[in-house]
């Protein structure tokens, strides 16, 4: 079986993108599960019920998120009316929705399980995403040997170290949340399927998705600068497809995608 993991869409310029060329791959796949990561899909920043919307609509399955899940407030009611928009599972105990979910495949009859999760270095203090994900596959194993996680973390060494701590016993550990796609994809030794991050999907005349001059005035200036998507130019679209055995949920392949869009 295969699964799409689509990499960080940001904004209407990433949406449109997703839009466009969303079908297309998932006909030349036939994924039996599409995973959207959808936290900078309102503006630029955070997501609201039309924008995800917009993702199922476009193809998705089942959307995460990460650090900036909270940005927009209907995101509250969101995760607590649909399951299938996940917010990290590390948050603590009492927080609005889910961190994990057991989903059907869109044919197979092995269904595929998703867990979120959201690193801490360099990164706001959350409950730690180790053990979180332990005492998670105590019970999601035994409804499915396919997992897929989404790591949305800053340092590769925190990401590499899940993947290690987590080979074996999960089929991708996919990192999301810098927006630029690494080159280290591979098969684990447990049958692991890994990348460090998976990229981004929004506008490639940018600094990871958002207009080039307030990044420049912030780093120069060291004064606060609004940060949004560019309205016009060429996008991207970035994501990895893993193949998985079903029986036992091992990774055969994982393979990067990535795709550019002209501007329309």
């Amino acid at each position: 079986m295969v699964v799409l993991h689509i990499g960080d869409v940001v904004g209407k310029p990433g949406r449109r993108t997703l839009r466009e060329l969303l079908p297309g791959l998932i006909e030349e796949h036939a994924p039996e599960l599409v995973i959207v990561n959808g936290e900078n899909i309102a503006g630029g920043t955070g997501i609201t019920a039309s924008t995800a919307e917009e993702l199922f609509t476009a193809g998705a399955d089942c959307i995460t998120t990460g650090n900036h899940v909270w940005a927009q407030r209907e995101a509250y009611e969101l995760v607590e009316k649909d399951s299938r928009v996940l917010r990290p599972a590390n948050y603590p105990p009492g927080t609005p929705g889910g961190g994990a979910i057991v989903l059907p495949a869109r044919r197979g009859d092995v269904p595929v399980g998703v867990i979120n999760l959201c690193g801490r270095v360099f990164m706001r203090e959350l409950d730690c995403p180790f053990r979180g994900a332990d005492a998670i596959l105590e019970w999601l194993r035994e409804e499915t040997p396919v997992v897929i996680v989404d790591f949305h973390a800053e340092a590769t060494s925190e990401k590499q170290a899940l993947g290690r701590h987590l080979d074996g016993r999960v089929s991708a550990v996919v990192g999301t949340h810098t927006h630029v796609q690494t080159a280290d994809e591979r098969v684990l030794p447990g049958g692991t399927a890994y990348v460090t991050d998976v990229g981004m999907t929004g506008p490639s005349e940018s600094i990871i998705g958002v207009e080039v001059e307030p990044v420049l005035k912030r780093f120069i200036m060291q004064i606060p600068a609004r940060f949004k998507p560019p309205r016009s130019g060429p996008t991207i679209l970035c994501g990895v497809a893993v193949d998985i055995d079903p029986a036992t949920g091992r990774a055969w392949t994982i393979r990067r995608i990535r795709h550019e869009l002209a501007a329309p």
